[in-house]
């Protein structure tokens, strides 16, 4: 239960931050360009908010509001009666047109033709005081200073429901669907008032954010903490595989040296590189030199193994002596004399020149005695000792045991001034999104829809302890995939957006708001599909 929490808890807060961020994107160019942003939320608030403040107008949280000014109250009742009368009137409509297509009597298209007109007759009663409010609100804004102007006439709040947040602009569809503020004749503080290339970067600005977020977080990481790792070629023993990758060709000891003739140097920042490769060559037995062939589906099989208990590591690892670091009293290897310092060579006369040979075959031996040989001492004080230790219930020794490739190996250590890690930071968020867009095309094969996953398999890749490093460089990681899914071009998305902007750029004709109005209805409906499928997808894993 601890564990979930923390990964709850880390998930929760790198979506609170990215949303934001998100959103505080829109907002701000926006405001630039003197639109109004009628709301400001993180998270969605369907029927309630957990909290909401307007500066100077009211401030609440669920039902319980306290209003500030003398009209709060008023205003707020008055934009329910709008959204009331705009609902009534799309009823009255829809009745109408259904009684027309099904060749109704005289008397009742007349009936509902009446109702209709009464609907109408209140929506523009109700849009009317709207537009006067906001007008005189637009005019009270032309006399405050910047900063007032800029903030103090939105609603800030926070959403009950966490599956994003939205920034809701004057004059737009959006995934608020008011759509009745379209009935308006358009105002100079809207959306739609403005010209294209305006609009364009207000949509833009969002994705923008998050892509400069992740570069500002991956910037900071390098500054903050630097850069160490021994390079493939000072790993002297190699590297050790899993099973899938030695399904495909990988062997333990392999050197990596290149990917689709790419030099690889860096085992985390190549490791991405040589999965998506077509072709990997690695050094083989200190002398030859192997090309593998890379499957397409490969990442796959890779993300079935790291979900699967089967394995003790994903996709490769360094393959390291095994060296003793900690003696635990009172276990199985104190009482057999072994030391700090010790270095294992063997088990049962079997040798286990690497953690990943040493490992296994410790395991199955509940219980029983084996015969460990290890080294002591170092040089020409070195000796080989065997001695018979008896492993506990669980076959283990009760020893720690290093794992740092740098207490072996020659490693790499960067240290990055503030200056010099801003275009290292833009270089890893650069080489993050591209390989993020290259894994996508494979979520569009039968493999890749199995994989899907939603909010639990985001929140189990952060780590079980809280570690701000490894938050930081999660978040960074997912700033980048929500700016890269936003500009996609599917409605309701802002890429939706911008691709109806960029026809109106190119072609000079504006998309009609009823056309806007479906097509952000059909991509809303995609998106709760996509995201109920996700989700389906994690509990049918959880029960596999």
């Amino acid at each position: 239960m601890e564990v979930f929490l923390i990964k709850a808890a880390q998930l929760i807060l790198a979506f609170a931050i990215l949303v934001i961020i998100h959103e505080f994107g829109h907002f701000l160019f926006a405001r630039i360009f003197g639109v109004k942003v009628e709301k400001f939320y993180m998270f969605f608030n369907p029927v309630t908010s957990l909290f909401k403040w307007k500066p100077r107008k009211h401030i609440g949280s669920l039902n319980k509001m306290m209003y500030l000014d003398i009209g709060a109250e008023q205003e707020e009742k008055d934009q329910k009666a709008l959204e009331k009368a705009s609902s009534a009137f799309d009823k009255a409509e829809k009745k109408l047109r259904d009684a027309s297509k099904r060749g109704a009597s005289a008397s009742e298209i007349a009936a509902l033709e009446r109702e209709c007109g009464e609907a109408d007759n209140e929506l523009k009663k109700q849009i009317a005081l709207k537009t006067e409010r906001d007008r005189e609100d637009y005019e009270l804004q032309e006399k405050e200073g910047w900063w007032s102007r800029f903030w103090g006439h939105t609603e800030y709040g926070i959403g009950w429901l966490p599956l994003g947040g939205y920034c809701k602009i004057g004059g737009m569809i959006d995934e608020s669907m008011d759509t009745a503020q379209l009935k308006a004749t358009p105002q100079p503080w809207e959306f739609r008032s403005k010209p294209a290339w305006q609009r364009l970067l207000i949509m833009i600005a969002g994705v923008l954010f998050n892509f400069l977020l992740a570069i500002l977080i991956y910037a900071g990481i390098v500054y903050a903490t630097g850069e160490k790792y021994v390079e493939f070629k000072e790993a002297k023993l190699g590297m050790a595989y899993s099973p899938a990758a030695q399904n495909i060709g990988f062997r333990d000891g392999d050197i990596p040296l290149a990917a689709d003739g790419e030099p690889l140097s860096n085992p985390v920042e190549d490791r991405m590189r040589m999965v998506q490769a077509k072709e990997v060559t690695v050094l083989r037995n200190g002398s030859d030199t192997v090309s593998i062939s890379i499957p397409e589906d490969f990442i796959f099989s890779l993300d079935k193994e790291a979900k699967s208990d089967s394995v003790s590591f994903n996709f490769m690892m360094y393959r390291l002596p095994a060296k003793i670091t900690q003696v635990v009293t009172g276990e199985p290897a104190a009482k057999a004399g072994i030391k700090e310092g010790d270095v294992i060579i063997a088990v049962d006369s079997v040798p286990t020149p690497s953690l990943d040979v040493f490992l296994p075959a410790l395991a199955g031996h509940p219980g029983e005695t084996v015969s460990v040989s290890v080294v002591r001492g170092r040089g020409l004080e070195a000796d080989t000792i065997t001695v018979p230790v008896t492993l506990s219930d669980g076959s283990k020794m009760g020893v720690g045991l290093e794992i740092d490739p740098s207490a072996f190996f020659k490693a790499e250590e960067k240290h990055y001034s503030l200056l010099a890690s801003i275009p290292h930071g833009i270089q890893m968020g650069t080489d993050r999104l591209s390989a993020y867009a290259q894994s996508m095309k494979l979520v569009f094969t039968k493999e890749g829809a199995k994989s899907v996953g939603g909010f639990g398999s985001i929140g189990a890749i952060f780590p079980e302890k809280w570690n701000w490093i490894a938050f930081w460089n999660i978040a960074a990681f997912l700033s980048v995939a929500l700016a890269f899914m936003n500009i996609l071009p599917i409605p309701a998305l802002d890429g939706g957006h911008v691709l109806f902007l960029l026809y109106e750029v190119i072609t000079g004709k504006k998309p009609s708001e009823k056309f806007l109005e479906y097509a952000q209805t059909v991509g809303m409906v995609l998106l709760i599909l996509l995201l109920l499928y996700a989700n389906g997808m994690d509990i049918v894993r959880l029960f596999k």
